[in-house]
């Protein structure tokens, strides 16, 4: 991620990304005012597995990997702010380079592979950030683990004291075999453990939009089964569809504009499998109110933003909540939570 075109991109794009996250971390650290506060929109207000929101545009895990900069990216107006994905043990991640700008496609590719301080020093921030975002802790299992749902379980139990929601990635595609823990048995018991180990803490749980018509009924059918409280559609894809950008050959997931059609039809699928019995949140090509409130209209009772920052800079999320209160009010809705689905 990168907010100033000219110069940030004249970098290599990990090199920016750490770049936006140290002056947004400064800007938290100093007390600078709210870009955008949200509570210029009370129509945005809602509630999502028992928790407030101020308005439904959250910062999607990955962008704030170890919750550095969770003030300042709540004073840009984001109702929540998901940091991580959080490993049990600090780990390097994937060798570099593996952050890739698709400027042709305003998309991004990236094998990063959980790279991270660790669980421990994560939670230390999380745990002195000053937001008025609701807070989001995603965890993962390191890569070398002997036990991927004990490392679950442990990241689960020590968020949750921490977090308003903890969710359970076992989406992305940089960490060999993690896909796998998205079917049969070993979701089943991943569910039933991160469930005890979270408590009375709401649990979310991620998915890849790589998925088929079964595989989304097993995990919608699991989710409800486990009492989990919202799933987000989804992490990025492994597919490449129609790209023109030379970065397009690299190996990853694909996040950014040529997502959005994916993450509609995977969202679509997810309503109907579920039955509108759990919370969903929309991910994946999301970069204006419109697309906001199309998610929302067809199930999403949240949404996440990513990679569309890269492009349309900081000013995105205040932007998006002024179209949102204008499509709400145009709509005849009082509420976000009227629109849902409707």
């Amino acid at each position: 991620m990168a907010f100033y075109h000219p110069l940030l991109f004249a970098m290599d794009a990990e090199r920016a990304h750490g770049l936006t996250i140290a002056m947004l971390s400064r800007w938290g650290a100093v007390g600078a005012p709210l870009a955008v506060d949200p509570r210029r929109f009370p129509r945005l207000a809602t509630r999502v597995a028992g928790l407030d929101f101020p308005n439904p545009v959250g910062l999607a895990a990955g962008v704030d990997k170890d919750g550095q900069a969770i003030t300042g990216f709540s004073g840009l107006g984001f109702g929540s702010v998901e940091i991580g994905t959080l490993t049990p043990k600090p780990q390097p991640g994937n060798p570099r380079p593996r952050l890739f700008r698709l400027v042709e496609d305003k998309g991004v590719v990236n094998r990063y592979g959980f790279n991270n301080g660790g669980l421990d020093a994560g939670l230390a921030r999380a745990r002195t950030a000053k937001r008025t975002a609701t807070l989001g802790i995603n965890v993962g299992a390191n890569k070398d683990a002997a036990d991927r749902i004990a490392d679950y379980t442990h990241g689960v139990r020590a968020a949750a004291p921490v977090a308003d929601y903890v969710t359970i990635n076992i989406s992305s595609p940089n960490t060999p075999g993690l896909r796998d823990l998205q079917h049969g048995a070993a979701l089943a018991e991943l569910l039933a453990a991160s469930r005890a180990a979270a408590g009375t803490t709401p649990l979310f749980l991620k998915v890849a939009p790589d998925l088929d018509t079964a595989q989304i009924d097993d995990i919608a059918r699991a989710a409800i089964d486990h009492r989990l409280d919202a799933i987000i559609i989804g992490n990025t894809t492994i597919t490449r569809p129609g790209l023109a950008s030379p970065n397009a050959t690299e190996t990853g997931g694909l996040s950014g504009a040529p997502l959005a059609p994916l993450a509609r039809e995977k969202l679509a699928a997810f309503r109907s499998a579920t039955g509108a019995q759990i919370a969903l949140i929309a991910a994946g090509g999301i970069g204006s109110a419109e697309e906001a409130y199309a998610r929302i209209r067809a199930g999403a009772s949240l949404v996440q933003l990513y990679s569309a920052l890269v492009y349309e800079g900081p000013g995105l999320p205040g932007r998006m909540l002024e179209g949102l209160d204008a499509l709400l009010a145009r709509d005849g809705f009082a509420s976000v939570a009227e629109a849902v689905g409707a």
